[in-house]
């Protein structure tokens, strides 16, 4: 599992960006030997927990975490997922952070950190060497859910896809108005990820929805196109398949 980043924030240009301070969001998925998460539900469960931060009072006005949230969208939006089991998640825990579930994957998200600050018990994890599978195929998403559509073209290892799957739901966040996140708040921020079929990505991708375009630190060549986040609220003229 590979750290990540984005281009697009709401705010500074890109040479604002690279000269702030980087600050880097951690997330942990819960990988235990006998019973590890179906790759999907991962990459769903890391994408709601982006949105659960993102949304929490925490992260707004003078909450406890506001200020290393400010800090970490006004530099590019990196995030790191590492992976963890017995003790070492029981440690991530104890930390300051949010634990949001799937049906089988756990993954806790934390307050943004320096670059090089990390917090010793996340610095330790693991960042790369795991590989996840879908015991089956997914099924269609639900037309009237948000579906982060993965660019069927690149191969992805999972931390890479669970990251950019975050990258596509903080688009959709950043992209909606206030009543938008409000429902989708109440609505838990249910959401899909899907690869999109082959023949549709060029229109998703040209359809005028959020697009993360990787900054090309690992695995794919910078500006790739990496997911389109296909929020109903967002949808010009019905969704782009």
């Amino acid at each position: 599992m590979s750290p990540e980043s984005t281009t697009p924030t709401p705010t500074p240009p890109a040479g604002t960006r690279d000269e702030a301070p980087q600050f880097v969001l951690p997330l942990v998925v819960r990988l235990e030997r006998a019973a590890p998460p179906a790759r999907t539900d991962a990459l769903e469960t890391a994408a709601r927990a982006v949105l659960v931060l993102l949304g929490d009072e925490r992260a707004h006005g003078d909450g406890a975490w506001a200020g290393a949230v400010r800090a970490w969208e006004d530099a590019r939006i990196r995030k790191v997922v590492r992976r963890a089991r017995g003790s070492e998640w029981r440690r991530t825990e104890a930390l300051p952070g949010i634990t949001v579930t799937g049906t089988s994957a756990e993954v806790r998200v934390f307050p943004p950190v320096p670059l090089d600050g990390w917090p010793r018990d996340l610095a330790r994890l693991q960042v790369s060497g795991t590989e996840l599978d879908d015991p089956e195929p997914p099924v269609a998403p639900d037309p009237a859910r948000p579906v982060l559509w993965l660019n069927p073209e690149l191969e992805m290892s999972a931390g890479k896809a669970m990251a950019q799957a975050g990258h596509g739901a903080q688009l959709a966040w950043w992209a909606l108005p206030e009543t938008e996140r409000a429902a989708w708040r109440d609505a838990g921020f249910a959401l899909a990820v899907r690869t999109a079929a082959p023949a549709g990505w060029g229109r998703l991708a040209g359809s005028g929805l959020p697009v993360v375009r990787d900054a090309g630190f690992t695995e794919i060549a910078p500006g790739s196109c990496t997911v389109v986040a296909d929020h109903p609220a967002l949808r010009a003229s019905g969704p782009a398949r």
